[in-house]
């Protein structure tokens, strides 16, 4: 929120926003000495920008010298929020230029998946100058019910960048009341914040770019264009001259929630590990065929909504005989050849899962599957447990899979991993990975560990398995 000149009059100054608490007692006296430029408090407070404010004050400095301490409020250096830019999102903004803090909550349209995502950038900041961030969660209702549960917009520690690239930890807030609190010193004049890392459409695309530049193996595709008209980027794996019959099929999939950012930096862990020198990465790409879509659901990712129970469904309530998102009906056709042929072989479906939850694979129900698809499971589940627990430093994972079935949700049917389950070959393996957001490695270096030690288990479960006749 700028420093604001609201009025044309030739004498009076600029607009200071201060939270009330935050004025001294003297001062609050020696301002309604003044009333003739004092804009009387309001509950709602709009600014130029349609910005609405909570309860505040509004000052206008204009020949009131001395009045307030000049430590209080100066319009040479406001704080400002910028949210102008891909996947950005924020809500009921309060900026205290006296105490250097910036309340406000998620952004989002509650119509577009749960408001819970965050991602705006601070301007304004001084050389080693601590600014605070206040963050409560959304007041939005969802889903014709009660506001979204705090908890699920508070991570333990806030994500920061002064780059956009490079994505670090808060040490973790403190929360007061219905206000979790981060502090950070960024010594950078200007400080990107989120909710964890973000990684929009335009990061995916440069990713698979990136791995196309780098490998004769892979290639930079699309899966297809949304219903908003945005490239869904892809990366395509082959090597070598083995048949097309005779290879497995992969696929991996992240974002089919566009909150969840996590999942997207988990994929791209996988591509980076498949696409590298090591051995048993080739050995992968020289036997099968891998499809891996890092963003799912790129317009509420792009627009910065939460993705998560959008109107009418959202992608992971989709996988229907009649989809409504343009991504889940392009996947669906690939995903049928696969099966088509034979060789639908692993699908795995990235998510981040709630704010209490350590990582764990979701699964259907025993009593629904048959041999060979059951054990098959079971030993893909071992094998990626067996590599991932065993990470240093530690991402947290239960080897107790959580069930998908009809008392999990009215539209069970219609989850992907579900789906390809129910309607791929007997020996296809389809798994939905939650990857722990809440911890303090759960960083986009840990969650491309993860990607990389789920392609690593990826390819030790094909080797087990015959070659195509």
């Amino acid at each position: 929120m700028k420093t604001e000149n609201l009025f044309a009059q030739k004498n009076v100054g600029v607009i200071c926003v201060v939270d009330h608490a935050s004025i001294h007692r003297s001062d609050r006296r020696a301002i309604r000495s003044y009333p003739s430029v004092i804009v009387p408090a309001l509950h709602k407070t709009t600014l130029a920008n349609g910005s609405l404010l909570g309860r505040s004050i509004i000052v206008v400095l204009a020949m009131l010298g001395g009045i307030l301490q000049a430590n209080h409020c100066t319009a040479e250096d406001p704080l400002t929020v910028v949210a102008d830019f891909e996947g950005a999102s924020v809500g009921d903004i309060l900026v205290d230029d006296v105490a250097r803090c910036v309340s406000f909550m998620p952004g989002g349209d509650p119509q577009r998946g749960w408001p819970c995502w965050w991602y705006f950038r601070v301007d304004g900041i001084k050389p080693n100058e601590a600014i605070a961030l206040r963050l409560r969660g959304s007041t939005a209702t969802v889903e014709k019910k009660k506001p979204l549960a705090a908890s699920w917009a508070m991570p333990k520690r806030a994500t920061y960048s002064i780059d956009g690239v490079t994505w670090l930890h808060t040490d973790e807030g403190k929360r007061d009341g219905q206000w979790m609190i981060y502090t950070l010193t960024p010594n950078a004049a200007s400080v990107y914040v989120a909710w964890g890392p973000p990684y929009t459409p335009q990061t995916a695309e440069v990713f698979v770019d990136a791995m196309a530049a780098k490998s004769p193996h892979a290639e930079a595709t699309e899966l297809c264009r949304s219903r908003e008209g945005r490239a869904v980027p892809m990366l395509y794996v082959r090597e070598g001259e083995l048949e097309t019959e005779k290879r497995f099929g992969v696929w991996v999939q992240a974002r089919q929630h566009a909150w969840e950012s996590g999942s997207s930096w988990v994929a791209q862990g996988f591509g980076e590990w498949l696409v590298s020198d090591d051995a048993n990465a080739a050995w992968l790409r020289q036997h099968a065929e891998v499809f891996l879509i890092p963003i799912m659901d790129v317009d509420n990712t792009a627009t910065g909504n939460g993705g998560k129970n959008a109107v009418p469904h959202d992608h992971n309530r989709d996988w229907s005989p009649q989809p409504h998102w343009n991504e889940i009906m392009a996947a669906q056709r690939r995903i049928g050849d696969l099966v088509g042929d034979g060789r639908m072989d692993v699908f795995l479906d990235l998510h981040n899962p709630g704010p209490g939850d350590t990582s764990f694979f979701y699964v259907l129900p025993r009593d629904m599957l048959s041999e060979p698809m059951l054990s098959l499971r079971d030993r893909f589940i071992d094998l990626a447990y067996t590599r991932i627990s065993k990470m240093k430093p530690l991402i947290p994972m239960s080897n107790k899979p959580r069930v998908t079935g009809s008392n999990y949700h009215p539209l069970w049917r219609q989850i992907s991993s579900n789906w390809v389950s129910m309607n791929g070959n007997p020996h296809t393996v389809s798994l939905c990975l939650e990857t722990v957001w809440n911890s303090e490695n759960s960083t986009t270096a840990g969650y491309r560990a993860v990607g990389a030690n789920l392609a690593a288990a990826v390819q030790e479960y094909l080797a087990e398995r015959p070659e195509k006749p």
